[in-house]
């Protein structure tokens, strides 16, 4: 009875209140990574619990014994964290000359799998809480209103079931993630701590096999994508925030299907739940509202993140160049890579209804370097200077003319910013009718030779 109502006490326990039950998440995440189950004896899901003196059940698919194998979360050796700091130095230095950012790594960090879940999951709490909370109220709304009245405190305590739903469903996604994500910006969001640069050295060998490319090649290119990434996060003060409220603005019109968590929610058998995570499954209840403030705000997103994205592959290119063999390759790999998604990235899509990977890409890249070449390496990167200054979905239409248009940025009040960097093309006034009208004429020199053309003695 004691283990029970301790199982009790941690499934409707939501450390911090907030919709999604993080420390669940946490620890199911771990056991994907490790194989070891949720603190408390919650066996291999969290919210699985057996009744007193009743047996759990043993999983009913025992035929194929890798089927629930933990991928396993190997420590870094020192020879691999060695390998990570000389790359991410190199890529670097390799990407000075190809940007007017300047650097933005302050520290280097090779992470093994469960160190890039601790250190990102603040970040996807962020990401993922306004969804969350969408989904617990319209759980809570599924007891009819004339109920809670009479339920009481056991109306928190569906909310609390919610809490502890998600934060099986997102724990399952995130160590999923774990097991394929390659470094702290490789899903184009800022998950790490600003300025470190981190490699996930496990998973870029793994990803390098089926790539059949030297491990040396994959890591330097995962490391020149990091650098890039920390480079432009590190020197754009605003983007962060700007990418997050493109993030909260696209959930905010995120529709919650009840029907769907109702059938959800009826398929749950608390004898065989523990035994069968599988059995619960909370995919496709979010479905975007088609509104136009919905749409607006999903352009929106997808075109911060395919800028972004762009940007990245641009710079990384011309840095790798001649320096990489297989650049060419790597380059193909990663863009349909990011393109696609992965299949713990698409996991994620369906469980909370984002798709954090741009769509447009390959139209990105080619705006970047269109305005490279018409407005050389430092007239592309001012246009970060501000938000109102970046290419919207119609430049990705007709890149050269985008990179052709010269924009008059003192009506932004960017002319004294942006002068240094090339983009004005103001020159000094040599009319020799003299200054228009409203000037005021400069002050004669009182030495001047009035026999000397231009120069005329005082009245």
């Amino acid at each position: 009875m004691q283990q029970f109502l301790s199982q009790l006490q941690q499934l409707f326990a939501t450390p911090g209140g907030g919709p999604v039950n993080w420390d669940l998440a946490r620890q199911l995440a771990q056991a994907h990574l490790t194989g070891g189950g949720p603190a408390g004896g919650l066996a291999q899901f969290p919210v699985g619990f057996a009744m007193p003196g009743t047996a759990v059940t043993p999983p009913a698919n025992t035929a194929d014994p890798d089927a629930a194998k933990p991928v396993g979360d190997p420590s870094v050796t020192p020879a691999e964290r060695a390998a990570v700091i000389e790359a991410l130095r190199l890529a670097d230095l390799w990407i000075d000359p190809e940007s007017a950012l300047p650097s933005g790594v302050r520290s280097t960090a090779a992470w093994s799998r469960g160190e890039w879940l601790n250190t990102t999951l603040p970040v996807w709490r962020k990401l993922c809480d306004p969804v969350a909370a969408r989904m617990v109220s319209a759980m809570t709304e599924l007891v009819p209103e004339e109920m809670r009245a009479q339920m009481g405190p056991m109306t928190s305590m569906v909310a609390s079931l919610g809490s502890a739903l998600l934060g099986g469903q997102l724990g399952t996604a995130l160590g999923s993630l774990a097991a394929e994500v390659l470094s702290a910006g490789d899903i184009g969001l800022p998950l790490g701590p600003a300025g470190s640069a981190a490699l996930v050295p496990a998973n870029i060998a793994e990803y390098g096999r089926g790539l059949e490319i030297p491990d040396d090649q994959v890591r330097l290119y995962v490391a020149l994508r990091e650098a890039a990434h920390q480079r432009l996060f590190g020197h754009v003060p605003w983007l962060r925030a700007h990418v997050f409220a493109a993030v909260e603005a696209y959930a905010a019109g995120i529709h919650v299907d009840r029907e769907a968590i109702e059938e959800a929610m009826s398929r749950i058998d608390p004898s065989t739940l523990s035994s069968d995570p599988q059995e619960l499954v909370l995919e496709g209840i979010f479905t975007p509202e088609d509104t136009p403030q919905q749409r607006a705000a999903l352009a929106r997103l997808e075109t911060a993140l395919a800028l972004i994205e762009g940007w990245v592959c641009h710079i990384v290119d011309r840095a790798a160049g001649d320096r990489l063999p297989d650049v060419v390759r790597l380059s193909e790999a990663f863009r349909r890579r990011r393109a696609a998604g992965g299949p713990a990235e698409q996991t994620f899509a369906a469980l909370v209804g984002l798709e954090l990977r741009p769509r447009r890409l390959r139209e990105a890249t080619a705006l970047w370097a269109a305005l490279a070449e018409h407005r050389g390496v430092a007239g592309r990167d001012a246009l970060w200077d501000h938000p109102d200054l970046l290419p919207d979905e119609e430049a990705f239409a007709d890149p050269d003319l985008f990179a052709r248009t010269q924009l008059d940025l003192s009506d932004l009040g960017f002319a004294d910013g942006l002068s240094n960097l090339g983009l004005t093309d103001e020159k000094p006034s040599k009319d020799p009718s003299g200054p228009a009208a409203g000037d005021t004429p400069p002050t004669p020199d009182p030495g001047a030779d009035p026999s000397k053309p231009g120069d005329e003695p005082n009245p």
